[in-house]
């Protein structure tokens, strides 16, 4: 299932998600997405996807703040058309309640930076006492002593860091406003809660994202991850937006770069007229809104609001499916499509 979520793993923390998707109905209603999506690829469903079941995963966003300047982040950038807040406890509660049944992946993260919510421990818990695996991605400067024993009992399942460089002078280049000394402090605060609590989570994850700058790292990084403790290395490659700086900023190696033309920002993945994510999972902003994925970071395509209308409603709603259908149509014509990497080989391990 972790192949199906794209998301990095090992054999521990595979075992961990399949636990919980065992758990109530969700193996049966993961199958009657999967089947639906089957279906709907073929010829004659294009004019008319099907969609059985509940999403399996989520991605929602405890805020858009953030304590960095990351300059191809919107919300490091703070270029967002959409307003920047919290998440509230008790929607998110009523969230989870309504759907974790068929509910198995919670990603605490979609823009800013996850720790600044004043509730995150709140969040998490409320989400893995029933049993949904948690997930979180962070800049890692916020986890001092106590906040890291915090995230432990949270019950949180997989922490990912980001550390794109391993000097002070390569990890300043991207991650601006940023200290690679409170990167590596925070992750050696959450293995030490991690041994005292004796806790296999959270898998605790390394992302490290390939620029021009840091791609002579890479092998360095993993050797520093592994002698930390951490769980897991990961070598990203990098996501651009602006055609001007993309020249300067992505790798010289060709083999960790999406792009085929850096001047266009071609990805080397074939554009398909399909895509799991829709039958899946979906977005939501932490005032509410769904959206269709990832890609859509500043809410252009707002498909309904989970304060008005629950997220099962939603999904098999209106504008849902004519959006289903205008991707079936063609990828091309949809903005927050022409730069996805589905189907790209992103991760290294």
């Amino acid at each position: 299932m972790l192949s199906l979520l794209h998301e990095p793993s090992s054999v521990k923390d595979a075992i961990n998600l399949a636990k919980k998707m065992l758990k109530y109905g969700r193996f049966s209603n993961s199958w009657k997405l999967y089947s639906s999506y089957k279906k709907s690829r073929g010829f004659k469903m294009r004019n008319n996807p099907q969609i059985k079941g509940q999403p399996i995963a989520l991605s929602i966003e405890p805020t858009t703040s953030c304590n960095l300047r990351c300059p191809q982040c919107p919300s490091g950038l703070r270029s967002f058309t959409r307003d920047i807040g919290m998440l509230d406890l008790a929607m998110f509660e009523r969230l989870v309640e309504d759907n974790y049944k068929t509910l198995l992946y919670l990603l605490l993260y979609f823009q800013g930076e996850p720790y600044l919510h004043p509730q995150f421990y709140d969040l998490v818990k409320a989400a893995a006492k029933r049993h949904i695996y948690t997930a979180t991605s962070t800049n890692a400067h916020y986890l001092n002593t106590k906040n890291s024993k915090k995230t432990v009992e949270s019950g949180l399942d997989r922490i990912i860091i980001s550390i794109d460089g391993i000097t002070a002078e390569t990890y300043k280049k991207y991650r601006i406003g940023g200290s690679l000394d409170k990167v590596l402090e925070g992750t050696k605060n959450l293995v030490a809660a991690k041994k005292e609590a004796k806790s296999s989570t959270p898998f605790i994850i390394w992302q490290f994202i390939v620029f021009s700058h840091n791609e002579h790292e890479i092998e360095a990084v993993k050797k520093m991850g592994k002698s930390m403790g951490v769980d897991q290395v990961a070598i990203k490659t990098a996501q651009v937006y602006d055609e001007a700086g993309a020249s300067d900023l992505l790798p010289q190696n060709e083999e960790l770069n999406r792009y085929k033309d850096t001047k266009e920002l071609r990805l080397k993945n074939p554009m398909k007229d399909e895509c799991w994510k829709m039958w899946h999972s979906c977005v939501i902003t932490w005032d509410g809104y769904v959206v269709p994925c990832c890609f859509d970071k500043d809410a252009t395509y707002q498909l309904g609001n989970i304060q008005e209308t629950s997220l099962n409603t939603i999904w098999k709603g209106f504008k849902y499916q004519a959006f289903r259908k205008t991707l079936w149509k063609g990828r091309k014509n949809i903005p927050i499509c022409t730069n996805c990497s589905e189907g790209t080989k992103i991760w290294e391990f």
